[in-house]
């Protein structure tokens, strides 16, 4: 992987100047009579046919490939709840994405509210303009009851890629890291840092493929049933791992582990941990922008390692999934996004890297590599086909 050259901050401030998208036209207006046809008169006939048939709405509008991007600032990458003016940037950059990437429209929407009925109300009410929401940087718990609401309510896929898009990329590499030593998931002991809404989702669809053996850790260490003080999504959780009802923090329990996935917070992991876990360990520490531990300290001790950054081999990116998730929905005319279509695009990012490439630093494949869109699309637009909206 080439080195990154650190941009110093005038150098960033330029390149977002104005804002990082725009809206440009599908249809250039050279004359009178493409205006009579894109605007008034003509776009009335359009207006009528979609009155007579909501449907073609998908097929002569926006409302068929583009997504809303929608948060209200309290979970903003590393940064916090630094409000949703402050976190623009960030869904900017992820409406650049779905372009750049699937092919995908994507609009940000900011929400200057943090109530729970608000937001579902509002995004409720916005939604015939899109096909599908997109959720970023909202909170938890408050997030996991938001999606699961709008859900209910909405015949458009919606998607947290703070959840499922991170949990998706991280089962692809872990399914690799796995080949390159040669143990399997229903066999392994995986500990995961960090129960907000990324630790959650990880730990479910780990689940959903056959893992058995998690145990899932939060600020006060591990989470096991019936510890005091757990929220509902928690509590859920503890009811289907660590089995052993192991306590301590994250450190102490690592001991004889397989596998450690961190998504947390820089420096919680110690390389004397690392050095307690079971041969060939596999550590993806993926705090952001800060891993829990520097990937260097470690190279004698894990067998294979990922980060969230793109100046170490291995980064663990959203941006893997989510342009192909939306654009296989949107190919499938699927009305949800399911755990069959992410656990569909975790083993198509995985089957990027062919067998004969993989390595301890080839487990996930580039953001540049222009199949893996595809390769997700068309494995979402299968799954969707084959099982549907899932009861």
């Amino acid at each position: 992987m080439p080195k990154i050259k650190e941009s110093n901050v005038a150098e960033i401030l330029k390149i977002h100047e104005n804002g990082k998208i725009n809206v440009a036209s599908n249809a250039p207006i050279k004359d009178y009579e493409t205006l009579s046809q894109v605007y008034t008169p003509g776009v009335a006939k359009v207006c009528q046919a979609v009155e007579a048939d909501p449907a073609l709405a998908k097929k002569y509008t926006i409302a068929g490939n583009t997504v809303a991007i929608v948060t209200d600032g309290t979970a903003v990458l590393g940064l916090g709840d630094i409000g949703a003016l402050a976190g623009l940037p960030v869904m900017e950059g992820k409406a650049a994405l779905f372009r750049e990437f699937g092919g995908v429209n994507a609009f940000p929407i900011l929400l200057d509210t943090k109530d729970t009925d608000k937001i579902v109300e509002t995004i409720l009410h916005i939604a015939p303009t899109f096909a599908g929401i997109n959720l970023e940087d909202i909170s938890a718990p408050r997030c996991f009851e938001i999606e699961r609401r709008l859900k209910a309510k909405l015949n458009i896929p919606v998607f947290h890629d703070d959840q499922h898009g991170t949990a998706v990329v991280t089962l692809a590499g872990l399914l690799n890291a796995l080949r390159v030593i040669g143990k399997n998931i229903e066999n392994v002991k995986i500990v995961i840092n960090g129960a907000g809404a990324a630790g959650i989702a990880i730990a479910k669809l780990l689940l959903a493929f056959g893992a058995r053996q998690i145990v899932l850790c939060d600020r006060e260490g591990a989470i096991y049933a019936g510890r005091a003080g757990l929220n509902p999504e928690k509590t859920l959780l503890a009811a289907l791992t660590n089995k052993r009802k192991l306590s301590g923090d994250v450190n102490k329990i690592l001991a004889g582990q397989d596998v450690f996935i961190g998504v947390s917070a820089k420096d919680v992991l110690t390389a004397a941990a690392v050095q307690s876990m079971n041969k060939d360990p596999i550590v993806f520490a993926m705090a952001n922008p800060d891993p829990e531990i520097r990937p260097e300290l470690i190279t004698d001790s894990a067998a294979v390692i990922a980060t969230g950054r793109s100046d170490y081999p291995n980064q663990i990116n959203n941006v893997l999934c989510f342009p192909g998730m939306f654009k296989g929905a949107f190919a499938a005319r699927a009305t949800d996004i399911t755990q069959a279509m992410c656990l569909a695009a975790a083993r198509a990012i995985a089957a990027c890297i062919a067998e004969k490439d993989l390595s301890q630093d080839n487990i996930i494949p580039s953001v540049f590599d222009k199949n893996v869109a595809e390769n997700v699309a068309a494995a979402v637009a299968a799954a969707w086909q084959k099982h549907g909206r899932e009861k």
